[in-house]
């Protein structure tokens, strides 16, 4: 069976008074994509702001390679192999696109390897290509996801933690970002997806969580929360 690379155990988290995550379990073990779907407000994006160390616990604990990171900072957690893109992008507006990229890459030294992963990531995204000399603040909402999907995978991750990556796209937008997540999933990285697109998210993952009001309500496969008809009623329409 493959490594558990991530692990979370009774995890809560509170801020303004308001317990946003109840006591979540689930883990994501070395090779998989994971999805953690569910309505607005549900808790998933807190949980994500948890494991990278930007909300503090207020209860249980994260695991990644077997050892609790509690308290770990993101600069911490990227230096060991694990790498997030937030809601919201959060590219640096005024720098270029190939500055972006190279800052996520800060935690390396290996000069040759930098170069070669800015290609890499001009061959996922050949937009980003056209335009590297252009700075970030002045790109489509598309593009900046694309760039901070580049620059996340500049830092080579073992884990690569994406929150809603299509929210605010347009159709095409999203039919490329689900492509990109699929290929590098396809290159070996493991992922935990947080989406709200639930049929997309479900489709690409070996195994899903459903998220309710803080607390996970369901797991299974992919394909079989994707049959399921309470999946289908409440995140589907149908």
């Amino acid at each position: 069976m493959a490594q558990t690379l991530l692990k979370v155990s009774g995890l809560q988290v509170a801020y303004g008074g308001i317990q946003a995550v109840k006591g979540v379990d689930f883990e994501v073990r070395e090779g998989e994509l994971v999805s953690l779907i569910g309505s607005n407000g549900a808790g998933k994006t807190t949980t994500m702001k948890a494991i990278t160390g930007t909300l503090p616990l207020a209860g249980g604990d994260i695991e990644y390679l077997g050892k609790s990171i509690k308290g770990q900072g993101p600069w911490d957690l990227v230096k060991q192999g694990l790498a997030m893109v937030p809601e919201g992008r959060g590219v640096f507006t005024r720098m270029t696109i190939t500055e972006n990229l190279h800052m996520g890459a800060y935690v390396r030294n290996d000069k040759a390897g930098i170069a070669a992963d800015i290609e890499k990531v001009f061959t996922i995204f050949p937009r980003l290509r056209e335009r590297k000399d252009q700075l970030a603040g002045t790109m489509s909402g598309g593009e900046q996801q694309m760039l901070a999907m580049g620059r996340a995978l500049m830092s080579r991750p073992k884990l690569l933690l994406l929150d809603e990556p299509s929210m605010g796209l347009s159709p095409i937008m999203v039919d490329k970002v689900f492509e990109v997540v699929r290929d590098v999933y396809a290159q070996g990285v493991t992922i935990l997806l947080v989406e709200q697109n639930a049929s997309r998210a479900l489709a690409l993952a070996d195994r899903g969580y459903v998220m309710e009001s803080g607390l996970i309500s369901m797991t299974g496969a992919g394909k079989d929360l994707l049959a399921d008809p309470k999946v289908r009623a409440a995140y589907l329409g149908e």
